[in-house]
């Protein structure tokens, strides 16, 4: 897998680049961390829009944030002018929250040149780079790309509960220590606190400097501290499958190749009695 992250001082070099494809995949709704608000809309130039709580939702599923269809995927990127060798560039106005999971369904579903904007919008405007009040018009022809979802990059419940007492899985939970340790209510209704049993905790902001990732060599030692050796399967969970792709694509550009999401997270956990909480 490559290095999943551009700097914006690459993205701004390469704005004009025929094969280059810019996404704002902003959420709507932010959760924990203060969300950043910006009065009046602002954009990367050149940037198109996808909407992760809608376009790239399975809105048919009773999980919150489930991960998209081939089928809705395909569309959605075909719409977007997306081809087989377009250059990918995600980002959103949080500075590092939703552009991680929007790449690793990219990454999940086939799509390898899809790259996260290292700091998003927040870095790009702390560097005074232009902006724009609209996005790009729509595509003037549709794309060719095809989503085919990868074996063993997403997984469910029924797959963790399988191997949780083997020792065969590290399990991550991106939420804060306060949520992790069931000392703080879920904002979910309906779900308990606590956490899923033998799961490690890193909330995510501790794989972030700023707005943007801390370097590989920093992450390494973050992830050493918690995982024994770089081939144990790994498998990262937060509220509802979001801020668990920040510290999942941490742990790629830490070196760490067997990562998969489970994608319900906590919000399917916790909300199942016949699942074990701690």
């Amino acid at each position: 897998m490559q290095l999943p992250l551009v700097t914006t001082r690459w993205l701004d070099a390469n704005l004009n680049a025929a094969e280059l494809v810019l996404i704002d995949v902003s959420m709507r709704k932010i959760v924990g961390k203060e969300a950043i608000v910006y009065p009046t809309p602002l954009f990367i130039p050149g940037s198109k829009r996808l909407d992760l709580e809608t376009t790239l939702c399975d809105v048919n599923s009773s999980q919150a944030n489930a991960f998209p269809t081939e089928a809705q995927f395909t569309g959605a990127a075909q719409r977007l002018g997306i081809n087989s060798d377009s250059i990918v560039v995600l980002y959103d106005n949080q500075g590092t929250y939703a552009a991680p999971r929007a790449w690793w369904i990219f990454q999940a579903m086939g799509v390898k040149n899809a790259f996260v904007l290292d700091g998003g919008l927040a870095q790009w405007l702390s560097e005074k780079r232009a902006v724009v009040a609209t996005l790009a018009g729509p595509a003037a022809a549709a794309g060719d790309i095809q989503g085919a979802l990868q074996a063993g990059l997403v997984c469910n419940s029924d797959y963790i509960f399988a191997h949780l007492a083997s020792g065969q899985l590290a399990i991550l939970d991106a939420r804060s220590h306060e949520r992790f340790l069931g000392l703080k209510p879920e904002p979910r209704a309906g779900v308990r606190s606590g956490h899923i049993p033998y799961s490690l905790n890193l909330p995510f902001a501790e794989v972030l400097d700023g707005h943007c990732f801390k370097n590989p060599e920093q992450l390494a030692q973050i992830f050493s501290k918690l995982i024994g050796s770089k081939t144990q399967p790994l498998v990262f969970s937060c509220g509802s499958g979001i801020t668990a792709c920040i510290i999942l694509l941490a742990a790629v550009m830490a070196g760490y190749q067997n990562v998969t999401l489970y994608d319900g997270s906590w919000a399917d956990w916790g909300s199942n009695a016949t699942l074990p909480v701690a």
